[in-house]
């Protein structure tokens, strides 16, 4: 009796499974980092962040991303790393150019890196690896969003900057796809005007 209630009820349960990750992925929208704070997600909902993060197309099974987490202190020392960079370029600059600078990932309670590497293979192209390290910022913003937290997959000039990149222990041969913020909205996020489809979408 059991067994037959349960695969009674369980078509209408998936059902509003599938419009609830309808509604999530129609309706999610990036969250300022400035308009976000504590608390961040908790240990195992990171950890669930990061398993979705790592399940996206791979073409070849490479693995062409790593993850670095920035929590606590771990963001003040990125930010001395950013303003030291920062400083050395622009010997000019006012203290308070440098300030911000050092706050760049001080906002959200999380930040998650995507550090974006390509492998030698026959069949796929760097092009493709570098896509698969970008579905897995999105996938880690979406998760993030359906844990209830704001997300931003964010970059600037520290993301592309050799040196900044050198003393966040990245590799030669390894690159940011970008930073994703991740915390609790302290405030209502406006929608920003998204493409029509008849604008950017053709039969061929």
């Amino acid at each position: 009796m059991p067994i037959s209630v349960w695969h009674a009820r369980r078509p209408a349960e998936e059902d509003i499974a599938v419009r609830d990750a309808i509604e999530l992925l129609k309706t999610r929208r990036s969250v300022k980092p400035r308009e976000m704070a504590g608390p961040g997600p908790s240990p195992a909902e990171l950890e669930t962040i990061l398993t979705i993060g790592a399940r996206v197309p791979d073409h070849g099974k490479l693995t062409p991303w790593r993850f670095i987490i920035f929590e606590g202190d771990g963001r003040q020392r990125a930010g001395e790393v950013i303003a030291r960079v920062f400083a050395r370029k622009n010997p000019g600059a006012p203290a308070a150019d440098v300030e911000t600078e050092r706050k760049r990932l001080m906002d959200a309670p999380l930040v998650i890196g995507i550090v974006s590497f390509t492998r030698p293979h026959p069949k796929v192209p760097a092009f493709e690896q570098e896509l698969s390290a970008g579905a897995s910022a999105m996938n880690i913003v979406t998760a993030a969003t359906a844990l209830g937290y704001g997300a931003c997959w964010l970059t600037g000039w520290f993301a592309f900057d050799r040196d900044v990149l050198d003393g966040l222990g990245l590799k030669p041969d390894e690159k940011l796809a970008g930073f994703v913020h991740i915390g609790t909205p302290t405030k209502p996020s406006d929608d920003r005007p998204r493409p029509f489809l008849s604008e950017i979408v053709t039969r061929f």
